[in-house]
């Protein structure tokens, strides 16, 4: 299945049913009157969010959306049926916007949520409707209300617990698949991860999500590279695990681009806890390693805390996936991040809870 994370969709909500005109009309009933039944209200549009999707993929072959006109009405005063709401299912985490692409409508963020995007247009009266003791007889009734069209821009944002930042190869793709039984591509060239990916990682008995973010290059946030837009997947993430190639030029230099880039593109991504790892330590001598390791941490005491709370900035962690170094440290760190997190959250919304009554 192909990533998709933005999609621009047409929707419609349904006509409102016209209303009948219609009298009565029986042997030996004298002046039946009228009997003309009201339209039903017209089909509404719903966004839902279902679980089992992780990619608005399915937008990308059908665009148009629009929910059933309310049938009409019709004589001995029956009125007609509802017409049947288009519904759009989408993943845990999207947002909807307006056609300008700023105006939040939504955010479906939990499996189960339903938002009503365009509302049916209500059914017209039936000449039924319109008798009164000076009109007996109207011969008129009301057509349905049309329904509202509109444009919709569709984001969606993963909601996962950890995210993986880094430059191109810096082994965030190995590290996924090392810890998780996700399958993403993993090759010796830049770029080899052109959609975020997500892994579902076990240690010590606690289960996490872990996202793989592609990577980022200086000046994404300008369109360089793949740019900067896979970023918004990052937002939701509780703790980010950046990893650093111990192989290139300059451990502290590439750490800084990753950061100035964060910092960049806002959304609080910088102000995130982080936690900081040298990938690919097997490949380089102890002298290299620590040659880079103390340029990194030159570099990391210049930007702050690293969990976002004023601890002291703990030194990187030396890791390499393939030669299985330094990746239950890892693990263990982000899980205890995580823990925390969900902690303070659970407590939140505990504290903003209404109290039960006479307490």
């Amino acid at each position: 299945m192909k990533f998709l994370d933005q999609a621009k969709v047409y929707v419609r909500s349904g006509d409102g049913g016209a209303g009948c005109v219609s009298f009565r009309r029986e042997k030996f009933i004298e002046f039946g009157g009228p009997d003309g039944g009201d339209g039903g209200r017209g089909g509404d549009v719903v966004i839902a969010c279902v679980p089992g999707l992780n990619t608005l993929i399915d937008f990308r072959y059908q665009q148009h959306f629009k929910a059933k006109t309310g049938m009409h009405g019709m004589g001995k005063n029956r009125a007609g049926g509802r017409g049947e709401d288009a519904v759009l299912k989408v993943p845990a985490g999207t947002q909807v916007f307006d056609e300008d692409g700023e105006t939040m409508i939504a955010d479906l963020q939990h499996e189960g949520e339903r938002v009503v995007i365009a509302k049916g247009g209500n059914g017209g009266f039936g000449n039924a409707y319109f008798k009164t003791s000076s009109n007996q007889a109207p011969r008129r009734a009301n057509p349905g209300i049309p329904g509202i069209e509109q444009t919709l821009i569709l984001r969606l944002k993963l909601i996962a617990d950890a995210a993986l930042l880094g430059l191109p190869n810096a082994g965030k793709s190995t590290f996924l698949a090392a810890v998780s039984a996700a399958k993403p591509k993993i090759a010796d060239y830049p770029f080899t991860t052109l959609h975020p990916g997500l892994g579902v990682v076990r240690i010590d008995g606690r289960d996490f999500v872990l996202a793989d973010i592609p990577g980022l290059i200086e000046g994404a946030h300008d369109g360089l590279g793949l740019g900067d837009r896979f970023l918004g997947h990052v937002e939701r993430c509780r703790v980010l695990l950046h990893l650093v190639d111990v192989t290139g030029e300059n451990a502290g230099a590439d750490y800084r681009i990753i950061r100035r880039e964060l910092a960049a593109y806002g959304g609080g991504l910088s102000d995130k806890p982080e936690i900081v790892a040298l990938s690919k330590v097997d490949a380089v001598d102890a002298e290299t390693l620590k040659k880079q390791k103390e340029r990194l941490k030159r570099v990391m005491r210049e930007v702050g805390p690293s969990l976002g709370q004023g601890e002291k900035r703990a030194p990187p962690i030396e890791l390499s996936a393939v030669a299985n170094i330094g990746v239950t440290d890892a693990l263990r760190v982000l899980a205890t991040v995580i823990d925390v997190s969900r902690a303070a959250e659970r407590a939140e919304v505990k504290d903003g809870a209404p109290q039960p009554a006479g307490y």
